[in-house]
């Protein structure tokens, strides 16, 4: 590793400087760059590239637990510790994650509708459960508001909707998105927080017309609705902390390309086995 620093940063500094501060002679370290390469060594090297496109595909979001599973899905053989040494020794780490907390103790009020979750997210099949919620994004425009619909059996988010406002028809055009897509049964449960645009009449009647259960978290307790919460702890760290958005237009944009492309096709969910969404529904389908 000493040689390799040396190698990889030799036109910024000398040779025999680099070798006196690590304690190395510079003989030693010619001898190394004019040896041939052992067959170990070209594997590391193989597997240090494969490491690199995961890590760079997944928004430098995979462990080192992620990564060795998805490399064995593409039939790339090797040890999980192998693979966290490499990682660790090139300085290839996860981005630190921002987890969603509880802001205050849940009230004891009764909500609108029935929780009948209960914080119990595993669901048998498809278009059975489905959850709801709302956020923002910053942009120099301005707030672009955020409304998701996803189905818990996969995880994947089957409805949304953008707009410069915080308003009604926001969630209820990522409802629309979500039954227009999946054409669900009757009696789909519907779950949601007791924010106001959920809890009120026109919405409620579009639950009805859909034939939709409605179901709705304790105030306050975002572990109620923890999937969706979830989700957008991912789009803030995978996405939105990373850059400033100019305009509503361009993080609109990208949002949509976070979803529909990275999230729904690409992203791993252990929850999910370590397969997409979408995987994880065709599977599902020819089970």
């Amino acid at each position: 590793m000493k040689y390799q620093f040396i190698a990889d940063h030799c036109k910024r500094f000398r040779v025999r400087s680099m070798c006196r501060v690590f304690g190395v002679s510079a003989s030693g370290y010619y001898h190394w760059r004019t040896r041939q390469e052992s067959e170990r060594g070209r594997a590391n090297r193989q597997l240090l590239s494969h490491i690199r496109a995961i890590h760079a595909a997944s928004r430098h979001n995979y462990g080192a637990e992620k990564t060795w599973r998805v490399l064995c899905q593409r039939g790339v053989h090797c040890g999980r510790h192998r693979v966290a040494r490499l990682r660790r020794e090139h300085g290839i780490q996860a981005q630190r994650q921002r987890r969603f907390r509880a802001g205050y103790a849940a009230r004891n009020a009764a909500p609108p509708a029935p929780n009948l979750l209960e914080q119990h997210f595993s669901v048998a099949a498809a278009d059975r459960v489905w959850a709801g919620d709302t956020t923002f994004v910053a942009t120099r425009q301005g707030a672009l508001y955020l409304a998701v619909v996803l189905d818990l059996f996969s995880r994947r988010v089957v409805g949304w909707s953008m707009s410069g406002q915080h308003n009604q028809q926001l969630i209820m055009d990522a409802l629309e998105m979500a039954t227009e897509a999946r054409q669900p049964g009757p009696g789909l449960i519907h779950h949601s927080d007791q924010g106001c645009q959920y809890t009120s009449a026109a919405y409620q009647r579009l639950l009805k017309t859909h034939q939709m259960v409605p179901s709705m978290s304790r105030k306050a307790n975002c572990y109620d609705n923890a999937v969706v919460e979830s989700f957008f702890s991912n789009l803030k760290n995978e996405l939105v902390h990373n850059q400033l958005f100019h305009s509503r237009s361009e993080a609109r944009s990208q949002i949509f390309e976070y979803i529909e492309v990275f999230y729904n096709r690409q992203r791993h969910h252990q929850t999910l086995d370590y397969t997409t969404p979408v995987q994880f529904e065709m599977m599902a389908a020819v089970a």
